[in-house]
């Protein structure tokens, strides 16, 4: 297709082992590729029949912690609106590393060294998109420095992504349980980058209303 000058992404849809198990426990199937061997022997052979495939993948979505709503979701955010072929679409997770690292992830920043507001009463209740959260969080000189530096680097990379063909990325920013600092940053980080370069920016808040 591509060879006819068609442009075109390859999605791959990808989870865990575990995921996939539990998945055909709960719909009480059989693997369709060894129907007479167990389901874990059917997603080892798959995931050999596959692999040639998830390679050469423009964009892999871990769907291991999603359920039918936020897969759509994350699919409208990559392919609902690029507006032209060199445009780069820009999502922003944040996330909690004590839930693991989102699996689409192009670029990972952790930032549990910054000051944590958990520790501040009246704050650990509140997510990262209050604004009593994201100003104490964003007035801290840590993270004033690290936003700027982290700006700073991502406007060197935006446009050699961009200027390489890519039409995703996916930042991933976590702290430790994603309720809080991360929330606050991603929201901030979106402002910025909206503001300065021609990108369509998404946030999601994967863990944010977890406990």
């Amino acid at each position: 297709v591509r060879k006819e000058g068609h442009k075109l992404d390859v999605v791959f849809l990808d989870c865990t082992d575990e995921a996939l198990h539990r998945r055909f426990s709960e719909t009480r199937r059989r693997h369709p590729i060894a129907p007479d061997s167990t389901v874990q022997e059917g997603i080892a052979r798959e995931r050999k029949m596959l692999e040639n495939i998830r390679a050469i993948a423009d964009v892999v979505v871990d769907t291991t912690r999603m359920n039918v709503h936020e897969l759509r979701d994350a699919i409208t955010a990559r392919f609902g609106a690029a507006e032209g072929s060199d445009s780069l679409n820009v999502t922003l997770v944040s996330f909690g590393f004590r839930h693991g690292i989102p699996g689409s992830s192009d670029l990972v920043f952790d930032v549990r060294f910054l000051p944590n507001p958990y520790f501040v009463e009246g704050l650990k209740p509140h997510p990262g998109t209050d604004p009593r959260v994201s100003e104490w969080v964003l007035e801290r000189p840590a993270t004033r420095e690290f936003i700027e530096r982290l700006e700073e680097l991502l406007g060197f990379l935006i446009p050699q992504y961009r200027s390489e063909g890519k039409s995703y990325l996916t930042i991933s920013i976590g702290c430790t349980g994603g309720r809080h600092r991360s929330v606050a940053l991603a929201e901030e980080l979106a402002k910025r980058l909206s503001a300065k370069h021609p990108t369509k920016v998404k946030v999601t808040h994967r863990d944010v209303a977890k406990v």
